[in-house]
C-alpha cells in the first residue's frame, strides 16, 4: 500500500530532507532504523520508515538465524541443498524488499508493507 506524502524537501529536525531521512533508515536494515527512530525528533515520516525498517529487518535476521541454525545443527546432512536455497530465497526477498523501501522512501512514499506497515504506522503516531 502506497501513500505520497510528498515530502521531498520538507526539513526534519536533523536538518536533513525527509525524503532523503526516510530512505536513509533502510540504508543498513534496523540498525539505521534504531539510530534515526532515537535521533529524529519531529518526522511522523521519517519516524515510520524508522519503525517499519526495524521491523523488517530484525524478523528477517531472526529469519535467517533460525534457517541458518537448522542448516548446521539439527537437520541431516542430506537437506543441506533445500536449506541453503531456502537462505538464499530469504536474502533474495530481503534485498528486493530493501531496494523497493529505500526508493520508495526517497520517491517520499509512505510504503506500507503488510502486516508490519501497519504495526510501523501505529508505533510512528505514539
Amino acid at each position: 500500500m502506497t501513500e505520497n506524502v510528498g515530502v521531498s524537501g520538507k526539513k526534519t529536525s536533523m536538518g536533513l530532507d525527509e525524503n532523503v531521512e526516510g530512505a536513509l533508515c533502510y540504508v543498513l536494515g534496523f540498525i539505521t532504523g534504531i539510530v534515526f527512530l532515537v535521533m529524529e525528533k519531529d518526522s511522523k515520516f521519517v519516524k515510520f520508515h524508522a519503525w517499519q525498517s526495524i521491523l523488517t529487518f530484525f524478523a528477517l535476521w531472526i529469519l535467517n538465524m533460525i534457517i541458518s541454525a537448522l542448516l548446521g545443527a539439527i537437520l541431516p546432512w542430506s537437506m543441506f541443498g533445500i536449506v541453503t536455497a531456502l537462505v538464499s530465497l530469504v536474502s533474495l526477498a530481503g534485498f528486493i524488499v530493501w531496494i523497493l523501501l529505500i526508493l520508495k522512501a526517497y520517491q517520499g512514499e509512505k510504503y506500507k508493507l503488510p502486516v508490519i506497515g501497519d504495526i510501523a504506522e501505529k508505533q510512528s503516531q505514539a
